[in-house]
């Protein structure tokens, strides 16, 4: 029997890619007494998230706050803008961008997966050069959108979205560009509105620090525009009448009360930091962590240098090596979470999350257990990644790098 008073001395250490640890100061707000979500207190609050979420997604148009996960974030993109039968084009990336395309079938959709076959598929970006051809192929538009993932949470993967604007922009084709980036949120430098795209979806439980709960929708008005005419039923995910009630700080249905508080919070927090200086904060950790991986010896899942993850790293194990029994005795000496090689790659590598409310102490920490449980498990090292992190950290570089955060 599972035991569920499992608290040992000291905090336990969340290093999984999402959810990812929440602040107290966030805690603190969700834990203020529930109030009536049609008083005019709760219309305050309501402007307020609406007004700081535009902020993070880089728009000026409609932001949908779901009380959903991202799954539910990704239902609502697609029922909103398609209809039964429609030709929508995914790009495999990983095993998040597989889950989308799954659920696009059961929806009565047609994707076609773009993508290199078997595993090796999953350490790469998406190429905007396959789509475009793709698109240039589709000289009668059946192609009704483009679905990809920016940040593939499965394998710390993170593609180039501006590009694939130009590919569909490039093919003169009409296809709607929907996103996913439910872990780059306020991780990863995102532009909803100057990338071109048409629904971005994301979730609370990454990047904003929140628990998980809130579903979002960044909306185009093409994407809008598509919704009057979209035939997949829908009624709880419908964007219109949420819209209309967002204008003075309302929901049609009950809200999430209290993750909005937090939502509040974590909007304060990211926006009193500067979005600029937060991805340049992920960024410095994320290299740092790389440094880690490769002086211990060991593959970085993603291939594409330039397309390495701020938000997570996939850590490749020796062929002979089951990454969930390093996982295992992480967790069992160290108190310490880390994420599971999810599909395609189960086993075969474990992801150090780094992300959200994290700095160099937390960094450090989640290496020294990931090294202390590679070396148990009896994983030969090349040489000390806690020492090659430090070495970054305390260097010209990375002083440099602090310096443009700070």
């Amino acid at each position: 029997m599972i035991k569920l008073d499992f608290h040992p001395a000291g905090r336990h250490f969340l290093q999984i890619p999402g959810p990812s640890p929440v602040p107290d100061r966030i805690l603190r707000a969700i834990s203020y007494p529930t109030i009536d979500h049609r008083g005019p207190e709760f219309g305050a609050l309501g402007l307020k998230v609406l007004a700081g979420i535009k902020k993070v997604f880089k728009t000026q148009h409609p932001v949908i706050i779901y009380p959903s996960s991202g799954t539910g974030a990704w239902e609502a993109a697609l029922s909103n803008t398609l209809s039964s039968g429609d030709i929508v084009l995914m790009y495999e990336t990983g095993h998040f961008a597989t889950l989308w395309k799954k659920m696009a079938e059961k929806l009565g959709l047609k994707p076609e997966f773009l993508g290199s076959p078997g595993s090796d598929g999953w350490r790469h970006a998406v190429s905007a050069q396959r789509i475009e051809e793709r698109l240039r192929a589709d000289s009668g538009h059946a192609i009704k959108a483009v679905c990809v993932v920016h940040n593939e949470t499965s394998t710390g993967v993170t593609s180039n979205i501006a590009a694939v604007r130009r590919a569909i922009d490039a093919a003169n084709h009409p296809a709607l560009l929907l996103v996913d980036t439910i872990s780059g949120l306020a991780s990863i430098d995102y532009r909803h509105d100057e990338w071109g795209v048409d629904v971005t979806v994301s979730g609370s439980q990454k990047g904003l620090m929140l628990p998980p709960g809130i579903g979002l929708n960044a909306v185009s008005p093409k994407a809008i525009e598509a919704s009057k005419t979209a035939g997949l039923r829908r009624s709880f995910w419908d964007w219109t009448e949420i819209i209309e009630m967002n204008k003075t700080g309302y929901w049609p249905y009950t809200p999430n009360t209290n993750l909005l508080y937090g939502l509040s919070e974590a909007l304060d927090m990211i926006l009193d930091e500067g979005l600029e200086n937060v991805f340049a904060r992920h960024q410095r950790l994320a290299h740092a962590c790389r440094e880690a991986v490769r002086a211990w010896g060991l593959e970085i899942q993603c291939a594409d240098t330039d397309a390495y993850s701020p938000v997570l790293t996939g850590v490749m194990t020796p062929e002979n090596m089951d990454a969930d029994v390093v996982r295992k005795t992480v967790y069992e000496r160290f108190n310490m979470s880390l994420g599971t090689g999810l599909g395609k790659v189960k086993g075969r590598m474990f992801r150090i999350g780094h992300l959200g409310d994290c700095n160099d102490l937390t960094l450090m920490a989640a290496l020294a257990g990931c090294e202390m449980g590679l070396r148990l498990s009896g994983v030969r090292l090349a040489a000390s990644g806690v020492t090659a992190a430090m070495d970054y950290l305390v260097s010209p570089a990375g002083s440099s790098a602090l310096k443009a955060v700070a």
